[in-house]
C-alpha cells in the first residue's frame, strides 16, 4: 500500500482521506484547522504541521480546497507540494476550480516531472463517506492511470474526461444545468400551485414524461414526492446555494473566457446570488424555491 498526503481534511478531504486508510494506505493529513485535523487523526490518519511534512514522503498527494487561488498557493512556493514533494510523485486536485487555473497548475507539475490530474467530484459529504463518488478527471492518460486505484476507493463513477482541465470542465457544465434544471421545477411546481393542480399529481405525471430530470426524480424541492430529498428535512443542505452559486460563478468565468453563449446559466447564476445574498447560503440550493414562491427568506 502506498503513502498518501491529504490536503485538505475539511467536509469532503475528511470522509475521503478516511477511506483511503480503510483501504490499507498510510495516509498524511493537513489542514489549516485543528478540527478538521483532529478528526482525520481519528478515523486513522497521520496529522502533519505543514505541507513539506504532509507530502515529503507521499507516492500521492490529494488537495481538497476552496478555490483556485487556494490549489494555486498550495502547489507552487518555496513551502508547497511541488517544492517538496519526492520525484515523479502523483498530484490529484479534487477542489472545484476554474479550468485555467488547473490548466495552469498541471501544467507546472508535469514540466517539474509529475504527473497530476484535476478531479473535481460529485455526490456530497454522503458519497464521500459512502466511497460512491462521481469522479470527473482530467490529466494525461498515464496520470490517469496511475491516480486510478486511489479514486476507485472513493468513487463509485471515475470518468477519464481528456486532457488537464477537463475534470472541471465537465463539472462545470454538469452543475450548470443542474441549478439551471432546478430553477425550472421549482417554477414549474410554483405555476402549478397557482393552477390548482395538485403538487404531488405534479410530479407523478412530470416524473414520467418529457419533464424528467434528476431536480425532479431525485432532488424534489417540494415535500413528499421524494423522501430523501433536502425539502422533507426544511432544507437542510445536501449541497448548499453558496457552492451552486460557486459552481454557477465557474461556469460564467469559462464563458466569457471562451466565448460561449449561456444566457440561461447567466440567469441561473443571479437568482442565486439574490438567494445567497438574502442570507440562504447555508441552505440547501433547492430551497431556492422558497425565494421564487415569494416567501424571502429561508429557514
Amino acid at each position: 500500500m502506498a503513502t498518501v498526503a491529504f490536503i485538505g481534511v475539511g467536509n469532503m478531504g475528511g470522509p475521503m482521506s478516511a477511506n483511503l486508510v480503510k483501504a490499507g494506505h498510510t495516509v498524511m493529513a493537513f489542514d489549516l484547522s485543528n478540527d478538521n485535523l483532529s478528526a482525520a487523526t481519528k478515523a486513522g490518519c497521520i496529522a502533519t504541521a505543514s505541507i513539506a511534512e504532509a507530502v515529503g514522503d507521499a507516492d500521492a498527494v490529494f488537495t481538497m480546497l476552496p478555490a483556485g487561488k487556494h490549489v494555486d498557493a498550495v502547489y507552487n512556493g518555496d513551502a508547497g507540494v511541488m517544492a517538496n514533494a519526492r520525484p515523479g510523485a502523483l498530484f490529484v486536485d479534487c477542489s472545484t476550480i476554474d479550468v485555467d487555473t488547473a490548466r495552469e497548475v498541471i501544467k507546472t507539475a508535469e514540466s517539474g516531472g509529475f504527473q497530476m490530474v484535476d478531479c473535481p467530484v460529485s455526490g456530497g459529504v454522503t458519497g464521500a463517506a459512502a466511497g460512491t463518488l462521481a469522479m470527473m478527471c482530467g490529466g494525461s492518460d498515464s496520470a490517469f492511470e496511475a491516480a486510478r486505484p486511489y479514486l476507485e476507493v472513493l468513487g463509485k463513477t471515475v470518468v477519464h474526461a481528456g486532457g488537464p482541465g477537463a475534470g472541471q470542465a465537465a463539472k462545470t457544465c454538469n452543475n450548470m444545468i443542474l441549478g439551471i434544471s432546478m430553477i425550472g421545477v421549482c417554477e414549474a411546481f410554483m405555476l402549478a400551485e397557482k393552477l390548482d393542480l395538485d403538487l404531488d399529481k405534479l410530479f407523478s405525471i412530470a416524473a414520467n414524461a418529457s419533464g424528467q430530470c434528476w431536480a425532479l426524480t431525485s432532488y424534489c424541492p417540494v415535500p413528499g414526492p421524494v423522501p430523501a430529498s433536502p425539502a422533507n428535512r426544511d432544507y437542510k443542505p445536501g449541497f448548499t446555494a453558496a457552492n451552486m452559486l460557486k459552481d454557477l460563478k465557474l461556469a460564467q468565468q469559462a464563458a466569457q473566457s471562451s466565448g460561449a453563449s449561456t444566457p440561461l446559466g447567466s440567469n441561473a447564476a443571479s437568482l442565486y446570488d439574490q438567494f445567497v445574498e438574502a442570507g440562504n447560503g447555508e441552505v440547501d440550493f433547492s430551497g431556492i424555491i422558497r425565494m421564487i414562491a415569494g416567501q424571502g427568506k429561508s429557514g
